[in-house]
């Protein structure tokens, strides 16, 4: 028997980290696509800087093509993404909005494209979203924006002739802030038993992927921590 596979897209952040590990540990096959490598990985897949997003989109489709050949993957994890700040006044408007299209739209985007070309019948994409990008997001409007798309293109990814495999499903998680060394840094007051450990997610996409409590294909799923206890709720 093949061990399962996964593509952790964003896999040498602290949630992509985790998650590199704790599919590892379970006994599958693990290829990090990310800026650097990580070295827990079986495989790795270099992302280059680019200005151009269809640049940087052939490249990683072209790699992973190569790495993969004729196999399917179990499941993509795209949990690349990052936060920045500023409202529509702010001098790093520009700046910041771009930022974000690149770390959460472009990732996502090529995410589903190779959930299309890669993903076996029944697998897994999941997405990052955000729960305050389903409201208005005054102080931060680039990741508002970008978190709000994301949201929208796990929906359509659900809807018919998405180019998903059959059966396969997209769902989103949609945080409110996550338990992260990076964080706990610079929120150091903070409430952490109202941040969500990045082990939970590991272990909920974990089952995801084993079609355990799968939600339907197109769920946004919020992250509510309250108290050290994380539920995942579907967002109406």
């Amino acid at each position: 028997m093949a061990a399962n596979r996964v593509i952790v897209y964003g896999g040498r952040g602290a949630l992509g980290s985790k998650c590199v590990q704790h599919f590892k540990s379970k006994g599958w096959w693990v290829a990090c696509v990310d800026m650097a490598a990580n070295e827990e990985a079986n495989e790795n897949v270099l992302v280059k800087l680019s200005e151009s997003f269809g640049e940087q989109a052939a490249q990683v489709t072209t790699d992973v093509a190569q790495l993969l050949g004729e196999q399917k993957v179990d499941a993509i994890l795209c949990v690349a993404g990052g936060w920045a700040g500023g409202s529509c006044s702010s001098k790093d408007l520009y700046k910041n909005t771009d930022l974000m299209w690149k770390q959460s739209v472009w990732t996502s985007t090529i995410s589903s494209h190779l959930a299309a070309l890669h993903l076996k019948p029944g697998g897994l994409l999941t997405l990052a979203g955000a729960k305050a990008a389903l409201s208005g997001t005054g102080g931060m409007v680039g990741y508002g924006m970008a978190k709000a798309a994301v949201h929208q293109l796990c929906q359509s990814l659900a809807a018919k002739n998405s180019g998903m495999p059959p059966g396969a499903a997209a769902v989103a998680i949609l945080p409110v802030t996550l338990d992260t060394p990076m964080n706990r840094k610079f929120m150091p007051d903070a409430d952490f038993g109202s941040w969500t450990p990045l082990e939970y997610i590991a272990e909920i996409f974990f089952d995801w992927a084993a079609g355990v409590n799968r939600p339907a294909s197109g769920s946004l799923m919020q992250l509510l921590t309250s108290g050290g206890e994380t539920q995942a709720v579907a967002s109406q």
